[in-house]
């Protein structure tokens, strides 16, 4: 009989196959804990007089649920762990670094590994093919000191996912139908296993989004088969070495078979106050908002900013309206800024929060006033869980966060049609204002060339490819980062239109060689004398002319008197 993911890597570290419902101890590679969850984690360890981990380099620490610290019991509890982590030699994710579950993956996991860590969303690690789990601090503390831990092998539900995602839709309404559809409950300790040529298709990032989610269903883990999207992805994490492929075999056993037609759904929300309390965009629009909230594990990369950043560049936020915007990692961060996004966000007018977890477990960054209603791209909306049981939390896609911003209201965001068209594709200057700019640019180049072509002439040559060198720079600018265009495009002019008045000054400013001054001047002497002969010659010539013209008329004269007289 075949083996689901679960059963495969569970069994490869246990040293023996393994089936669903059996107790199997396996090695673990890979240890999570966070800033809440790790003081519970040391002190147990410290209770059963455990000073060393099995492996601390793969034992990581995470300083992000209150980043930076808001209250002194908290930095209280980042000291303690960063004393840990300097005694054992842990690793040590810092403030401002990023959430969790967003770094865990980017440095870290690997496809077939095992990874638990002391914070329910840990399964989001399941889509780079890895069998990741939350467990309670104290498992896991056992884990890191050990090397190992128990696990029941879970059985597998099958989510069986093809069609084509409609403008508009996202994984984040995938995952969200998902769970209306089985219940919160529906996969209590089960592992759903995410497949199908929809799947393939989808980047790392959509990938992720639904691993994360898999608990909220209550599923022990969200697996996804390690591919070539998955190289990828850890290729460009600098982790390409550590790729296997890795899939379930095709005669594999699974408990139930769920299966999922995307290009039927349409853009989801979950209302207050269970994930699976979920009604479609038709139904939920209309409901005021006063706050959004784009960030935390399940919504907080660098596509999920994109769809957000191409949404509302241009626009402004609803009048009333509170935007909070947190990457989930420094590395997003920086993505996005050099990207654009981040700034079009500023100026739309959303709150920028440090990387972190933030209003999402309810310990600053934007926690809601009694009454108060907030949407966001979190995985739970628990009573109670941004820190207010007296507000309310809607649940829903990035692109329903970004239409909302600008309405005011629950909205759509399959209306700004044009804008989600542009989602993943490169970005394209089409406005008049930057085609003239273009032109502006490309004549003034012309322009300087010309003139200075005419101005140095033998030494034009050097010059042009002053021109030309400039020109190359501006272009290789405004390809790939074409979001800096106007303000790239008027210092690169300036600076062009600098480097050519320098070149011609310089130009000028030469003096031209000895040699070629004095063959200068005996070509000039040669002209001179030329020009001198020529003009003799000339004036000779006239003087013939005139003495045959005056012989003639003697000639003439003397036939006429001959004539009259008879003489001659």
């Amino acid at each position: 009989m075949g083996k689901t993911l679960a059963e495969k890597i569970l069994g490869s570290h246990a040293g023996h196959d393994v089936s669903a419902g059996e107790i199997a101890i396996a090695h673990v590679d890979l240890c999570l804990f966070q800033d809440g969850t790790g003081p519970l984690a040391i002190r147990q360890l410290e209770k059963l007089g455990v000073d060393k981990l099995a492996n601390p380099d793969r034992v990581v620490f995470f300083l992000d649920h209150s980043a930076p610290s808001s209250r002194k019991e908290l930095s209280n509890d980042h000291k303690f762990i960063r004393d840990f982590c300097r005694k054992t030699g842990a690793q040590l994710s810092e403030v401002g670094k990023g959430i969790c579950h967003v770094v865990i993956n980017e440095d870290y996991v690997v496809p077939g590994q095992i990874l638990i860590g002391a914070d329910s969303h840990t399964c989001t690690g399941g889509a780079l093919g890895c069998f990741s789990t939350g467990m309670g601090s104290t498992d896991v503390a056992i884990g890191a000191a050990y090397g190992k831990s128990w696990f029941r092998v879970p059985e597998s539900f099958k989510v069986y996912v093809t069609g084509t995602f409609p403008l508009g839709v996202f994984p984040k309404d995938l995952i969200l139908h998902l769970i209306g559809t089985i219940g919160a409950d529906g996969a209590t300790y089960k592992s759903l296993e995410f497949c199908g040529p929809t799947i393939e298709e989808m980047d790392m990032s959509s990938r992720f989004t639904l691993s994360n989610m898999a608990v909220e269903a209550g599923a022990k883990a969200g697996l996804i088969a390690s591919d070539e999207t998955t190289k990828k992805y850890l290729e460009s994490r600098g982790r390409g070495d550590k790729w296997i492929p890795l899939k379930a075999d095709s005669d594999a056993e699974y408990e139930r078979v769920i299966e999922i037609d995307v290009s039927t759904l349409a853009p989801t929300v979950s209302y207050p106050h269970t994930v699976d309390n979920t009604y479609t965009i038709d139904e939920a629009a209309g409901i005021k908002i006063d706050q959004v909230f784009l960030g935390t594990c399940t919504n907080s990369r660098t596509e999920d900013w994109e769809v957000v950043a191409k949404i509302v560049k241009g626009k402004k936020i609803a009048p009333g309206m509170r935007f909070i915007a947190i990457p989930g990692s420094v590395e997003v961060m920086k993505e996005v800024m050099d990207l654009g996004y981040y700034k079009t966000l500023v100026e739309f007018g959303a709150v920028m929060v440090p990387p972190g977890c933030g209003p999402c477990v309810g310990i600053h960054g934007g926690i809601p006033a009694d009454g108060e209603i907030s949407l966001t791209t979190m995985n739970r909306n628990f009573h109670g869980r941004m820190g207010n049981p007296n507000a309310e939390i809607y649940l829903g896609s990035p692109a329903v966060i970004a239409a909302t911003a600008i309405e005011g209201v629950i909205a759509d965001p399959r209306k700004y049609a044009k804008e989600l068209k542009t989602i993943g594709k490169p970005q394209i200057v089409d406005t008049m204002a930057l085609k003239a700019v273009a032109q502006s640019a490309q004549k003034t180049i012309e322009r300087v060339a010309s003139d200075t072509a005419t101005v140095l002439g033998p030494r034009a040559k050097e010059a042009s490819d002053t021109v030309e060198k400039v020109a190359r720079k501006a272009t290789e600018q405004y390809g790939p980062k074409v979001r800096k265009a106007a303000e790239d495009f008027e210092k690169t002019l300036t600076k062009l239109a600098a480097d050519a008045t320098r070149a011609i000054k310089d130009a000028l400013s030469s003096k031209p060689p000895k040699n070629s001054t004095k063959k200068a001047t005996k070509k000039n002497a040669a002209k001179k004398n030329t020009a001198k002969k020529k003009a003799v010659k000339k004036k000779a010539a006239k003087k013939v002319v005139k003495k045959k013209a005056v012989k003639k008329v003697a000639r003439k004269a003397a036939k006429k008197t001959t004539k009259r007289t008879g003489r001659r």
